[in-house]
C-alpha cells in the first residue's frame, strides 16, 4: 500500500509554483521567507538625474522607461524561525505500487500483520520496561533504540547495507497500543531519508526474513514536533519489522519515464514534509534528490520519452527548482536560491515566483539595473501585484540611496500654521527672583545682629 503525502504540496513552499499567474497575498508570503536584508549603496553625485527619474516612476507607478545602474552591494541575514507541527499524520514513505486495497486514514483496528507474534512486550508491557530488559538488543550505545529478535532470518542470510533498497512490512503502536503506521509493502533505500531514523537505523542491523521488535525513543522517531494529529511531541514507537527482501538500489536511468517522475514526486513530497517541520537541510537535500531523477535522459544520453512526459518532467523540475530556491534562502544560501531561480525561468521564463524572487535577491546583492529588469517582466505579467511595485520602489530608494531622506527638510509653514516659523528655537528663560546667595548672606546679617544684641543686654 501506498500512503499519501504528510501533506499537500507547498509548492514554493509558500506558494503554487506551475501556476501561471500569482495571487497578491501568494507572493507577498514569499516576500516574508525571504529572511534577508541588504546594505544600501551610495550613488554618485552624477545619478541625482537619475534619481529623479526612478522617484517619478514611482510616483506613476510607469516602470516602462525606468533605468537604473548597478553599483557594488551586499546583503545581510535576518531570519527569525519558529517551529511548527506538521497537518498530518500521514508519514510519506516511497515503495513500489501495491495492488492491495488502501487502509483507512488511521488504522486503530486489532488487526495484526504479525498474529503469530502477539505478545505482552507488544500488547501490555509499558515502554520504560521496554527500554530496561536485559534480553533487548541495543542498537545505539546511548539505549534509546533497541530491539527484540522474534524470528531470527537464516543463518547465512545476508544483512543490507547503506544505499541499497530493501522491502519490509511493519506496524508501529503508540505506548497506548493506538496505531499509527501500517504497511504490508514499505519500501525504501537506506540513507536517503525515505523514512526515519529508527527504521534506517534497525535494517541495517537485521537479516532477510527476520522478524523484530523495534523501540524508538522520540529523537529517532518525530521528536519535539511529532506528528499530527496522531503521534505527540515527545513520543516513543513500538514497531513490529520484518525485513523481506533487499537488493541494490537500481540506476535510475535505466528505468522508464514514467517510473522516474513516480519517485521523483514521492522525493519532492518528502521534502515538503520536512520543509514543512522546518527541517530545511532534509528539505533542501530531498529536493535535489528528486532533481537527479526528474530527466527524461538515458544512460546512453538518448531522449527517450514522449512529449507528454517531457512536459510532466518540466513542470516537476520547476516545482522542485522553486521549492529549493525557498528552502536555500531559509538556509541563507543566497546565491544558490538566486542560481534555483534561473534554473526556474530558463525552464518557464513567465513564471512570476520565480521572477519575483530573482529580482528581490538582485535587488539585495546590489544588481540593481538586472534586478529592474527582471522585476519589470513580473510586473508585465502580474500589473496589479502590490508585491512587485513595493519591491520595485524599495529598488529604486536604493538606487538613490535614500539620499532625500537623509537630508535636513524643514516643515512647510502651512503644516504647523501660517504664522509660525517652522522648528523655531526659543530663547532661553531667565531665571527670576532672588539668588540664594542674598538670602544667606541677609540670614547671617541677621543672626549676628541677634547676638550682638543680646551680648550687650547682658552687660548692662
Amino acid at each position: 500500500m501506498e500512503t499519501k503525502p504528510c501533506c499537500k504540496e507547498h509548492e514554493d513552499c509558500a506558494v503554487q509554483p506551475t501556476e501561471p499567474r500569482v495571487k497578491e497575498e501568494d507572493i507577498s508570503t514569499l516576500r516574508n521567507m525571504d529572511g534577508h536584508t541588504a546594505q544600501l549603496c551610495v550613488p554618485t553625485s552624477n545619478s541625482q538625474e537619475q534619481c529623479g527619474k526612478m522617484m517619478a516612476a514611482l510616483e506613476t507607478g510607469d516602470w516602462e522607461h525606468a533605468d537604473v545602474k548597478e553599483p557594488g552591494g551586499e546583503h545581510e541575514d535576518a531570519d527569525v524561525r519558529k517551529l511548527k507541527k506538521t497537518n498530518s499524520w500521514k508519514m510519506v514513505r516511497f515503495q513500489e505500487p501495491s495492488t492491495e486495497d488502501e487502509l483507512p486514514e488511521r488504522d486503530s483496528s486489532v488487526e495484526s500483520f504479525f498474529p503469530e507474534y502477539t505478545m505482552e512486550e507488544w500488547t501490555v508491557a509499558t515502554f520504560e520496561e521496554l527500554f530496561s530488559k536485559e534480553d533487548w538488543q541495543d542498537i545505539t550505545d546511548d539505549r534509546l533504540l533497541r530491539k527484540k529478535v522474534l524470528a531470527p532470518g537464516p543463518p547465512d542470510a545476508p544483512r543490507p547495507s547503506w544505499g541499497q533498497e530493501v522491502t519490509t512490512k511493519m506496524q508501529c503502536v503508540l505506548e497506548d497500543r493506538t496505531v499509527v503506521e501500517k504497511d504490508r509493502k514499505l519500501v525504501f533505500t537506506i540513507g536517503e531519508g525515505d523514512v526515519n531514523q529508527a527504521l534506517e537505523e534497525c535494517v541495517m542491523s537485521m537479516q532477510k526474513g527476520e522478524v523484530a521488535l523495534l523501540l524508538a525513543d522520540s529523537q529517532y522517531a518525530y521528536g519535539l514536533l511529532g506528528r499530527e494529529p496522531d503521534i505527540p511531541p515527545w513520543a516513543p514507537l513500538l514497531y513490529q519489522l520484518q525485513l523481506l527482501d533487499m537488493r541494490e538500489k537500481p540506476d535510475l536511468l535505466t528505468l522508464p519515464v514514467a517510473d522516474r517522475i513516480r519517485i521523483g514526486n514521492q522525493k519532492r513530497e518528502r521534502g515538503n514534509f520536512h520543509f514543512q517541520r522546518e527541517e530545511f537541510n532534509l528539505a533542501a537535500r530531498a529536493y535535489s534528490m528528486a532533481l537527479d531523477v526528474l530527466t527524461t535522459r538515458s544512460r546512453d544520453g538518448n531522449q527517450g520519452s514522449m512529449e507528454t512526459e517531457e512536459e510532466e518532467v518540466r513542470d516537476y523540475r520547476v516545482k522542485c527548482f522553486n521549492n529549493l530556491a525557498t528552502t536555500q534562502l531559509k538556509l541563507e544560501q543566497f546565491s544558490d536560491a538566486l542560481q534555483s531561480s534561473q534554473n526556474v525561468l530558463s525552464l518557464e521564463p513567465s513564471n512570476v515566483k520565480a521572477l519575483f524572487r530573482a529580482g528581490k535577491l538582485l535587488s539585495d546583492m546590489g544588481q540593481y539595473k538586472e534586478a529592474m529588469e527582471v522585476l519589470k517582466k513580473a510586473l508585465k505579467l502580474e500589473p496589479t501585484t502590490k508585491a512587485i511595485h513595493a519591491e520595485l520602489s524599495k529598488l529604486v530608494r536604493r538606487q538613490c540611496g535614500d539620499k532625500e531622506a537623509h537630508k535636513f527638510q524643514p516643515k512647510p509653514s502651512e503644516m504647523l500654521g501660517e504664522n509660525i516659523a517652522p522648528f523655531l528655537i526659543p530663547p532661553k528663560k531667565r531665571a527670576t527672583g532672588m539668588s540664594w546667595k542674598f538670602i544667606l548672606a541677609a540670614l547671617l546679617v541677621a543672626l549676628g545682629s541677634l547676638v550682638t544684641s543680646v551680648v550687650l543686654t547682658a552687660r548692662n
